[in-house]
C-alpha cells in the first residue's frame, strides 16, 4: 500500500505462478559431483626436487608432483572428512605410470583397491571408481619410463558422505526453552558457546531442555557438560513440530561430567528429558552440543561467514548505494548489499573475500546476486589472504541465487569475478560460506515456524458499545496524509469507530482539512485535503514472524476508494526506507474495480508495479462489496500462501522467489495496517458517484502461531 507507483492490471504478466503440472516419472536420485580433492592436504612417498606434492591437487596445470625413480610410489590425499568416491581424474607428464592401483580408507592405515590396471596409458586418465573414505591413494608399481611418475593433476570427485558426523554445534547460539530455570542459569547459557556460564533446572525429577535448529537435519551426536548436579536417567528425543517426539537415545546410567553420546535420528527440535537426578538439586549443564551429519546440504555444515571481517576490490557508497561495502554481504540481511564503486569498479576483474578467523574446511557457497552479477567468477581460497586456489569456476554465471557445492580449505574465501553479466559492477546481496571449523561468529537463531495445528495468539474480535474506538492496547491511529499520490488526510481515529454489531468502521468522509497539504484534487485543484479516513496499525502493540494472519472484511465500492489490509516490516518504524524493510500486502482492491483483488509483496528487488503478487476474482465474478469475504495469509519459513474464504488464491515459494526474482526479505516481524485511501495513482480520482461516507467494515482479525 505503502508503494503503488501506477501498478496495472498488467502486472500479471510478471508474477510468479505456481501451477499443478502432472507428475513424470523420476530419475533415480543421485547425489551432485563435486571436485573433493582441490587445496586439501597431501603427502607422497617422494618428491623430486621443487615438484611437491601439493602442486598435484593446486588446479594450477603449469605445476606438476614427481617422484624419485623408483617403482613402488604414491601419492595421498585427505578430504578432511569421509565422502562417496565416483571418479579420479589423472593428468600424467610424460613419465607415467603403466602399472597403478586406487585405493580409499578412512584411517589412512586399512586401504581398499576400488580400481587397478597393468595398461596405463599416460596422458589425461579419467578413472570412473565406486568407494568410500576420507583418503584417497595413487599407489604406482610400473613406471612407463626410467624416470619416476608426474602428475600434473590429481583430481578425486564425489560426494560428501551423509553419514559422517560432523563436528560443529548445530545447536549453539539457537532458540532454546527449558521446564524450568532456577535463578539467572538461563536455558539459553547452555547453548551461548561460553564454557563458563550453564542452565539450571528446578529441584524436580522430570525437566527438559530443548533446541530449535531452525530445519529438519539429521541428527548424530550430543555432547552433554553438566555442573555436578547431573542426570543419572535421561533420554534424547527429537521432533519434526515440538510436539511428537521420538526417543533416540535413553539410559539409566548417566555418569555426568562431560558425556559424548551418538545418536540416529532426524528432526527440527532436540530435547533433553531428565528423569531422575543424581544429587538433591535440578539438573544443571555448562553445554548441550548438537552434532549433525555432513552432506551436500546444509546438514553438519555450519554458517562460516556471519559476522566476519570482509574485503573487497572496491565498494560503492552515493545515493544508489549507500554504504554497500563488503560487510553487507556477511550480515545475513537479505535487503542489504555490497557493491564495486560506480566510480572506479564497473571494471574486471574485481573481487570479494571473507576472513574466517581460522582454517576451515569448505562445503557450500551461497551467492545471492543483484542483478549486477557475474557471468564468470571462481570461488578461491587461501590460507593466508594471498595465495588463491580455485575450488570452483564458471563462465556461464546465472546470477539471482547460486548455491554451489564445493570442497576446500582454508582461512580465507573470496569471489572472484572476471566477466561482468552487464555494464554495471559486481553486487552481492549475499555471500555465505558454510563447512566445519574457522571461527565463526553465532548467528541469531531464525524464527520458529508456526506449531502445527497452530493457536491463536492475538485477535480483535471488536466487539463493544456503538460509537467506541478501537482498542489502544491494539491499535494506535496513523494520522497524516498518504502516500502514492493520495487525496485524503487519516485522522487521529475520528473515522474509526464500532458499530455495536461486532464490527470496526472505517469511514472515508468527504471532508475538508484546511492546512493538511494534499497532492492536488483532480476535481478542483486544491492542495487542501478534500477527504479525511482512517488507518490504524499494530506497530507499538504487536509485532510477530510468521503465522497465519486473517481477517473477515467488507470493502466499499466507488471509484477512488482504495481499501487495504496489509503487514509492513517493523525495522521500518527504526527508519529503514521502503523497500528494504518488506511489505506483504494481504488484501488490496480498488472501489472502481470491486471484481477483482490482489495479494503482493514488496523488496528491494520486486516493488512498486515490479512486486510480486495475482489479482484474482470471486466465484461466478461476484462483487466484493457485496459482502463480508474473509482473507488469511499463511507465512512460514517456506514462504505465503495467500486465501480467500477457505481456498488457496495466491503461491509464494521463497526458493523460488530467490532462484527467479530476487532476496526473500520477509523473515523477520512485522505489523499489521488497515486502512481506506481515498485518490492516488493507482486507483485514480473520485467522481461524482463516488458514495461518501464510504465505509470500510472489519469483523475481525486473528494471528495464528
Amino acid at each position: 500500500m505503502l508503494r503503488r507507483l501506477g501498478l496495472l492490471v498488467a502486472v500479471a504478466a510478471t508474477l510468479l505462478t505456481f501451477t499443478a503440472v502432472p507428475a513424470t516419472p523420476a530419475a533415480p536420485a543421485r547425489a551432485a559431483e563435486v571436485l573433493l580433492s582441490q587445496g586439501k592436504s597431501v603427502t607422497a612417498s617422494s618428491t623430486e626436487g621443487a615438484f611437491a606434492a601439493r602442486n598435484a591437487v593446486d588446479a594450477d596445470p603449469g605445476t606438476r608432483w614427481s617422484s624419485g625413480f623408483a617403482d613402488a610410489q604414491w601419492l595421498q590425499v585427505d578430504l578432511g572428512a569421509p565422502a562417496t568416491i565416483s571418479r579420479i581424474s589423472l593428468d600424467w607428464e610424460a613419465a607415467y605410470a603403466k602399472a597403478f592401483r586406487i585405493e580409499v580408507s578412512d584411517d589412512a592405515t586399512t586401504w581398499t583397491t576400488v580400481h587397478e590396471t597393468t595398461q596405463g596409458t599416460g596422458g589425461s586418465q579419467s578413472v570412473s571408481v565406486s568407494g568410500s573414505g576420507r583418503f584417497v591413494r595413487l599407489y604406482a608399481t610400473r613406471r612407463a619410463t626410467a624416470y619416476g611418475y608426474s602428475l600434473w593433476e590429481f583430481q578425486v570427485h564425489g560426494s560428501p558422505r551423509a553419514d559422517a558426523c560432523g563436528s560443529a554445534d548445530a545447536a549453539r547460539g539457537t532458540s532454546v526453552t527449558a521446564s524450568s530455570t532456577e535463578g539467572a542459569f538461563a536455558a539459553r547459557n547452555a547453548v551461548d558457546g561460553d564454557p563458563g556460564t550453564r542452565w539450571s533446572s528446578g529441584f524436580a525429577e522430570d525437566q527438559w531442555l530443548q533446541v530449535d535448529l531452525g530445519t529438519r537435519q539429521q541428527i548424530c551426536g550430543l555432547t552433554l557438560d553438566w555442573e555436578a548436579a547431573y542426570a543419572k536417567a535421561f533420554r534424547i528425543e527429537v521432533s519434526d513440530d515440538a510436539t511428537t517426539w521420538t526417543t533416540v537415545h535413553e539410559t539409566t546410567q548417566g555418569t555426568g561430567g562431560s558425556q559424548g553420546v551418538s545418536v540416529s535420528g532426524s528432526g527440527r527440535f532436540v530435547r533433553l528429558y531428565a528423569t531422575r537426578r543424581a544429587t538433591a538439586y535440578g539438573y544443571s549443564l555448562w553445554t548441550f552440543a548438537v552434532r549433525t551429519t555432513t552432506g551436500g546440504g546444509s546438514g553438519g555444515d555450519t554458517l562460516l561467514s556471519y559476522g566476519r571481517p570482509g574485503a573487497a576490490s572496491s565498494s560503492q557508497s552515493d545515493q544508489n548505494c549507500w554504504e554497500c561495502t563488503p560487510a553487507r554481504a556477511f550480515d545475513r540481511d537479505p535487503a542489504s548489499r555490497w557493491a564495486t564503486s560506480s566510480t572506479t569498479g564497473w571494471t574486471d576483474p574485481a573481487w570479494i573475500s571473507v576472513d574466517l578467523g581460522a582454517t576451515a574446511q569448505i562445503s557450500k557457497v551461497v551467492l545471492q546476486w543483484d542483478p549486477a552479477y557475474a557471468r564468470s567468477f571462481q570461488i578461491q581460497v587461501s590460507s593466508d589472504g594471498t595465495a588463491w586456489t580455485p575450488i570452483y569456476s564458471t563462465t556461464t554465471g546465472t546470477g539471482l541465487k547460486q548455491t554451489l557445492q564445493v570442497s576446500g580449505t582454508g582461512r580465507h574465501v573470496r569471489m572472484y569475478g572476471t566477466e561482468r553479466a552487464t555494464a554495471y559492477g559486481y553486487s552481492l546481496w549475499d555471500f555465505q560460506v558454510y563447512g566445519t571449523g574457522g571461527a565463526p561468529n553465532p548467528a541469531p537463531p531464525l524464527p520458529s515456524d508456526p506449531a502445527q495445528p497452530p493457536r491463536l495468539v492475538w485477535s480483535d474480535e471488536f466487539d463493544g458499545a456503538a460509537g467506541g474506538k478501537p482498542d489502544p492496547a491494539r491499535w494506535k491511529a496513523d494520522p497524516g496524509t498518504g502516500q502514492n499520490g493520495e487525496l485524503q488526510y487519516y485522522t487521529d481515529h475520528d473515522n474509526a469507530a464500532l458499530d455495536g454489531a461486532g464490527h470496526l468502521v472505517m469511514e472515508a468522509r468527504k471532508q475538508a482539512t484546511p492546512g493538511k497539504g494534499c497532492p492536488p484534487d483532480p476535481l478542483t485543484g486544491s492542495t487542501t485535503c478534500q477527504y479525511t479516513s482512517a488507518r490504524m496499525n499494530t506497530g507499538s502493540t504487536f509485532q510477530f514472524t510468521y503465522g497465519r494472519v486473517e481477517a473477515r472484511i467488507k470493502v466499499p465500492k466507488g471509484n477512488g476508494l482504495w481499501p487495504a489490509f496489509w503487514m509492513m516490516g517493523a525495522d521500518f518504524l527504526t527508519g529503514r526506507p521502503w523497500p528494504y524493510n518488506g511489505e506483504i500486502d494481504i488484501m488490496e482492491i480498488l472501489g472502481k474495480d470491486v471484481k477483482t483483488a490482489y495479494s503482493t509483496v514488496h523488496a528491494p528487488a520486486y516493488n512498486g508495479g515490479g512486486g510480486i503478487g495475482s489479482p484474482y476474482t470471486l466465484p461466478q465474478g461476484a462483487d466484493f462489496s457485496d459482502d463480508f469475504h474473509t482473507w488469511t495469509a499463511d507465512w512460514t519459513s517456506k514462504g505465503i500462501v495467500y486465501g480467500l474464504d477457505g481456498r488457496t488464491v495466491f503461491t509464494l515459494d521463497k526458493e523460488q522467489v530467490e532462484t527467479e526474482r530476487g532476496p526473500w526479505i520477509f523473515d523477520h516481524p512485522h505489523y499489521m495496517i488497515l486502512n481506506l485511501a481515498v485518490g492516488g495513482d493507482w486507483p485514480g480520482p473520485t467522481d461524482a458517484t463516488t458514495p461518501f461516507p464510504a465505509k470500510l467494515l472489519v469483523d475481525y482479525v486473528r494471528v495464528y502461531q
